[in-house]
């Protein structure tokens, strides 16, 4: 008969052995190197608009495929501060670490989101990636939701006339439509918020009635001004494109910022396609006390087209601020153009206004077509040493007034562009020009030499013109 001692010993040393043995088919089975995650959506979508402050919750499967099991290191949101919330397998928190799953088995991630609608710093978009970790490799899975209250307008053609109101702003998904022969009018105070690769395409007449206290904004969709750094970041989405046959378009105290990407085909956040009617009558687009700014592109991409802008400001892009290419029929008075980089832009090539009468898309093509062009009381200004390209082929007709203007401009200058007192390479003294504020200072040489001819009533921000004649698009005060 065995003694206590013996039992207890022999006990002990089976519960070692079962130990060990559980420890060592453990490490057998557990997959240490490599592996692949799938999951059960590749995009986790939260398609509920929210129309009150709320949350809304859904989830996905993560996918084990393996014949062994495997642990995830972690699980967690990209975005420390992100506007989800996650519960993996009954876990909480946006970082959960050490999850097992067996072979060939899943687990369940739930996910919530919780948005006020009424925060207008909150993103109209709502996106943050999910981040499974296995092995050292990391797979994502997006996560989106819609944020505040507003207007949603996803791939829509506005085919009768419309006006837009401000009870809501607007949001558009991919793109937006106005149909030929229909007009859709912007109340003043019209917010509207484009998602990313998204644009504005007008077939017919876009008429923007903003006003000094109310303006009509265009910009991209994120609000929240901490995902780009508290700045405004160039190519957010795409541009308005006004359409060959668009006609009597009409833009008064609107902001167009953040946009000229390449959704629409050009690079430009504004771009005025081949006037099919006469150059003219009326203009495709007219502009007034309206403020282009961040573009990645061009700000205005003319292509023998008919614009007409007053006491316009377009400053800080990527490609000209103003490009007037294949001819026209163009006039701007009393407008700024400035160009000195910005955030993410560089400006060290191009400079900040090209007028031509011809089109070169590559080397073996070229289209022509008449210019017929002028610029009065206008600032062109930027950090390069000249900073507008003039240029013409012969046998096809180019004209280009240049009347009181102060010019950065090189010792090239064609014959083709008449030149009326204007003034060359002296600094207009802006207020600010690396915080964007292009007034004029005490001492700018555009004080009261701007044609009185020309002048508008106002100014670009509503001020009365009377006194002195200044040449940009601000009165010096």
């Amino acid at each position: 008969m065995r003694s206590k001692t013996t039992i207890i010993i022999l006990a002990v040393l089976g519960c070692f052995i079962m130990l060990m043995e559980t420890s060592c088919r453990k490490s057998k089975k557990q997959l240490t190197i490599g592996g692949e995650l799938t999951f059960s959506d590749d995009t986790l979508k939260f398609d509920t608009i929210f129309t009150a402050a709320g949350s809304f919750t859904t989830g996905l499967l993560i996918y084990n495929s393996q014949d062994q099991e495997i642990v995830l290191s972690s699980v967690r949101m990209l975005n420390p501060s992100s506007y989800f919330h996650l519960n993996v397998d009954g876990f909480q928190g946006n970082n959960i670490p050490d999850l097992r799953i067996a072979p060939r088995d899943s687990i369940y991630v739930f996910a919530t989101v919780t948005i006020d609608p009424n925060d207008e710093r909150t993103p109209f978009i709502v996106t943050d990636s999910l981040v499974a970790t296995l092995n050292g490799k990391e797979f994502y899975v997006p996560f989106t939701a819609y944020g505040q209250n507003a207007r949603y307008i996803q791939d829509s053609a506005i085919t009768v006339n419309s006006v837009w109101d401000t009870l809501l702003p607007y949001v558009i998904i991919n793109s937006v439509g106005v149909a030929r022969g229909v007009t859709l009018t912007l109340n003043p105070g019209c917010r509207i918020y484009m998602h990313q690769n998204s644009g504005f395409v007008v077939f017919g007449t876009l008429i923007s009635n903003g006003t000094a206290k109310d303006s009509v904004i265009f910009q991209g969709d994120r609000l929240d001004r901490r995902y780009f750094g508290y700045e405004g970041y160039p190519g957010e989405w795409g541009g308005i494109y006004f359409y060959s046959y668009s006609s009597g378009s009409r833009l008064k105290y609107t902001r167009v910022e953040n946009g000229g990407n390449a959704a629409l085909g050009n690079p430009a956040a504004i771009w005025v396609d081949i006037d099919s009617n006469a150059l003219g009558s009326p203009p495709q687009l007219t502009m007034e006390n309206c403020i282009v700014k961040n573009s990645i592109g061009a700000g205005i991409y003319a292509r023998k087209a008919s614009v007409s802008a007053t006491n316009c400001l377009i400053h800080t892009t990527g490609g000209y601020a103003l490009a007037v290419i294949q001819g026209g029929r163009d006039t701007f008075t009393n407008c700024t153009f400035a160009n000195y980089g910005g955030t993410a832009l560089s400006h060290s090539n191009q400079g900040t206004v090209a007028i031509l009468n011809y089109f070169k898309p590559d080397q073996n093509t070229i289209y022509f077509g008449d210019l017929y062009a002028a610029m009065r009381n206008c600032i062109v200004y930027g950090s390069l040493d000249s900073e507008i390209v003039c240029s013409a082929v012969p046998d096809v007709a180019a004209n280009l007034e240049l009347n009181h203007c102060l010019l950065r401009m090189g010792e090239v200058r064609e014959d083709f562009i008449s030149f009326t007192d204007c003034i060359f390479n002296e600094d207009p003294l802006f207020k600010d020009k690396s915080m964007g504020d292009f007034r004029l200072s005490e001492g700018s040489p555009a004080i009261g030499k701007g044609n009185p001819a020309f002048v508008p009533a106002f100014d670009i921000t509503g001020n009365s013109r009377g006194g002195s004649v200044d040449i940009g698009c601000y009165k010096y005060e």
